[in-house]
């Protein structure tokens, strides 16, 4: 290729498309994970039951929830070997977090092995099923992180969110139900209740910030759909009872919370389709701007401005630099147009200034969200406390100092008595 500014300005409009190509290649992944992290959640939760009633009960659909499962895992690793295939046009720590993934899949017929025999506690199946979850979540922030589109990148933000305070729902699904089926509670499990619903608020709060109109409205249906209803009150019984409770209502409680999960189903496929049209709609846009770049410069060809005095045009001070290369090609008797190469040059230039910009303010909140996850690790660590203590802390400061949550959290992680190994809970792509 012969270097001139229009073979470059041809290959930045290609390396968009390349660049946007990708990108759809990774809302197909994000879908693929969030359909494995959704059967997962439905078979943790059945697994839950499975063990707390000793076997007797959701065996069968279980089975079918698993069945379901690793079809879907065939999808999700059929995406990543089409990231593999991108080479050198994906990130090292997405990589690496496929690898941890993956290793995790890998071991999951174990799982489901010592779940058939009984080996586990529903507790420790939880949390197991958890933690591969949260593997999988963190590849949607990893994909959210790196987007180069804002329009993509707010609708990866709320969808990470979303997809998140589903996953604690989940959870509390399977915790809520174990405690039922085995008719006995106490304050650990309370406590572990109380943080998971209190989790859920802070990711719906981000969703609602960064998601479209639609998707608000939706999620503030399902908000107040009946089955919330059962659900509240449920949960004031969990909450406050400590001793007794009834095994029989494990499954009202199981039904409702899997009526809210499916209604958020429907919303998070929702979002993903959004997100793949909208990366259909970006490649189309991007094609075509290409056409008329390739057109303008034919005409650049065709009829180039005069080489008389160029270069002093192209110096002159008094000669603003938009103007200097101008040239005012005629078709037929068609009016005169001034087009010029400075015109796609400057237009590119404010088209990614404004990009940046908006990319910024959803970077940002992804960045706060390491900031505030990190200052809590740091916190549970030293003082041996709850998430949830450790974030109430954090906001406590907040409001008491009147500053930004994600400022007290820097603070907290620049102290040097803070300066403690991480605990084994705090998710790696948060670290």
């Amino acid at each position: 290729m012969d270097l001139s500014v229009s073979s470059i300005v041809l290959v930045a409009k290609q390396q968009e498309i390349a660049e946007l190509k990708r990108l759809e290649s990774r809302a197909q992944l994000v879908g693929d994970i969030g359909h494995l992290i959704h059967y997962l959640q439905s078979e943790r939760g059945a697994s839950s039951l499975f063990l707390a009633s000793g076997g007797k009960r959701f065996g069968d659909v279980r089975a079918g929830l698993m069945a379901s499962a690793v079809k879907r895992e065939t999808h999700l690793r059929q995406s990543f070997r089409t990231q593999l295939e991108e080479g050198h046009r994906s990130g090292a720590k997405l990589y690496s977090l496929m690898a941890w993934v993956l290793l995790g899949l890998d071991h999951l017929p174990a799982l489901r092995a010592q779940v058939d025999a009984q080996q586990l506690t529903p507790d420790a199946a939880v949390a197991a099923y958890s933690r591969l979850i949260g593997g999988l979540s963190s590849l949607i922030f990893e994909v959210a992180e790196t987007t180069i589109d804002p329009s993509i990148s707010r609708s990866l933000v709320a969808l990470f969110n979303f997809v998140q305070g589903k996953e604690l729902a989940g959870q509390e699904r399977a915790v809520g139900a174990a405690i039922f089926a085995s008719g006995k509670n106490d304050r650990t499990h309370q406590k572990q209740l109380g943080e998971l619903i209190s989790a859920q608020e802070r990711n719906f709060q981000v969703f609602c910030e960064f998601a479209d109109e639609t998707s608000v409205a939706m999620w503030h249906e399902i908000h107040a759909a009946s089955y919330l209803l059962t659900i509240e009150r449920m949960r004031r019984v969990l909450i406050s009872t400590e001793s007794q409770l009834n095994p029989d209502l494990s499954d009202t409680w199981f039904a409702s919370c899997s009526d809210r999960l499916a209604a958020m189903w429907s919303l998070q496929c929702i979002q993903v389709d959004r997100l793949k049209n909208e990366c259909a709609r970006l490649i189309a846009d991007a094609e075509r701007n290409l056409l008329d770049v390739e057109g303008l410069l034919r005409d650049l060809k065709d009829s180039p401005p005069p080489d008389a005095g160029l270069a002093n045009r192209f110096f002159d001070p008094n000669i603003p630099i938009d103007q200097a290369l101008r040239f005012t090609p005629r078709e037929g008797n068609a009016p005169v147009i001034e087009r010029s190469i400075i015109d796609v040059l400057q237009a590119q230039s404010e088209r990614i200034a404004k990009m940046e910009s908006e990319l910024d303010h959803a970077r940002r909140a992804l960045q706060e969200r390491k900031l505030i996850e990190r200052a809590k690790g740091v916190l549970m660590a030293r003082f041996e406390m709850t998430e949830e203590a450790a974030y109430k802390m954090l906001q406590k400061t907040s409001m008491d100092q009147n500053r930004r949550l994600a400022d007290v959290a820097e603070a907290v992680l620049a102290l040097p008595a803070f300066f403690t190994p991480q605990p084994s809970n705090v998710r790696p792509e948060l670290q």
